[in-house]
C-alpha cells in the first residue's frame, strides 16, 4: 500500500520534514512524481524510516544507521562489528554517567548541609 508523504509522516509521528530530510541524506529513495498528483511512497520505504527511527532511539547515529543499511546484505560479522563498537561506547558513556552522579551526590550532601547562604558548594565547585 502506497502512501502520501503527509500520510508516512502521520503513520509513523514525524515531521514531513524528516521524511525529506532522510531523502537528503540518501537514507530512503524519493518516490518518482507522477504527471498530476502526488509522490507515494512504498511499505518498503516506510519500513526502512521505522528502522531508522528504531536505530535512532537506541542510540545509533544517522552515519551508523547509514551504515547498517548499507550492511543488510552483508554477512552478519560486519554487523555484528558495528553492534560491538556502538556497545563500547554506550559503555564508556554510562561510566561518564556514574562519574558524574557521584559528583553530582556528592555536591548535593555539601549544599545540604551548607550553613553559609551566600556561598553555594556547586557554584563554587563550578568555578575555576
Amino acid at each position: 500500500m502506497a502512501r502520501t508523504i503527509s500520510k508516512v509522516a502521520k503513520e509513523l509521528d514525524i515531521n514531513i520534514e524528516t521524511v525529506r530530510f532522510y531523502e537528503r541524506r540518501g537514507l530512503i529513495m524519493q518516490p518518482p512524481k507522477p504527471a498530476q498528483g502526488y509522490r507515494h511512497y512504498p511499505s518498503d520505504t516506510v519500513n526502512r524510516i521505522r528502522f531508522i527511527k528504531r536505530s535512532q532511539e537506541l542510540g545509533f547515529t544517522l552515519g551508523e544507521i547509514s551504515n547498517l543499511l548499507s550492511l543488510n546484505d552483508s554477512p552478519c560479522g560486519q554487523v555484528q562489528e558495528l553492534a560491538e563498537q556502538k556497545l563500547c561506547t554506550v559503555r564508556e558513556k554510562m561510566a561518564d554517567l556514574r562519574c558524574l552522579e557521584k559528583v553530582l551526590k556528592e555536591l548535593l550532601i555539601q549544599c545540604c548541609s551548607n550553613q553559609d547562604d551566600s556561598r553555594c558548594p556547586i557554584i563554587d565547585s563550578l568555578q575555576p
